[in-house]
């Protein structure tokens, strides 16, 4: 400071002050507070990708095991955007007994990869968007998977959201819109079959 001129010094240091406290709150939106949403006690923040936020959910390890088999990771990471319904260890612990050891076979990569894809659809789609074109569908929403197959997005009985598969099964959606930087999350409690 200059002690010749305190009044300018103690001016220039009251408005430097002021400059620093204006530009904190912007400084800290941009510094981690993101809104996330927790999916297996882990936070999922929306400045990650999709698989750098399934990685961490305690309930998606079999998604995530059967995304690295059969290759998928790279793709995930990816650009998308990628709406993702992703089933819970509990979906994939239903299925027949033995049925999630056998697809993660590399002989059975084929078959693993149909499944996974069928579970992805190109684009990024929320609740919100979902509940506007099933306003004008009749209640359900068609959406053509990456596998190439197509699912059903509709209002259950009870209010909340359902997916349906091309055999009429249903799996419910436990957590929708969970953002991701290249897409968007629905966690479902059931594997969808193509």
């Amino acid at each position: 400071m200059n002690s010749k001129h305190p009044a300018r010094a103690l001016a220039i240091g009251l408005s430097l002050a002021l400059a620093i406290g204006a530009a904190t709150p912007a400084a800290f939106a941009g510094m981690g507070h993101e809104q996330t949403v927790t999916v297996g006690g882990a936070p999922m923040y929306p400045s990650k990708n999709i698989i750098q936020n399934a990685m961490h959910s305690k309930d998606h390890t079999t998604l995530v095991a059967a995304v690295k088999a059969a290759g998928l990771v790279d793709t995930l990471e990816g650009k998308g955007p990628f709406t993702v319904f992703a089933p819970t260890n509990e979906a994939f612990a239903a299925l027949p007994p033995g049925t999630v050891d056998n697809l993660l076979k590399p002989e059975n990569k084929a078959q693993l990869v149909k499944i996974l894809t069928y579970h992805v659809v190109p684009g990024r789609y929320t609740s919100a968007w979902l509940a506007s074109e099933a306003a004008k569908n009749g209640g359900w929403v068609s959406l053509k998977t990456v596998e190439g197959d197509s699912i059903m997005v509709g209002k259950d009985d009870m209010g909340g959201w359902e997916v349906k598969d091309d055999k009429g099964d249903v799996a419910h959606i436990t957590i929708p819109d969970v953002m991701q930087s290249n897409g968007v999350i629905f966690v479902i409690d059931k594997v969808l079959m193509p």
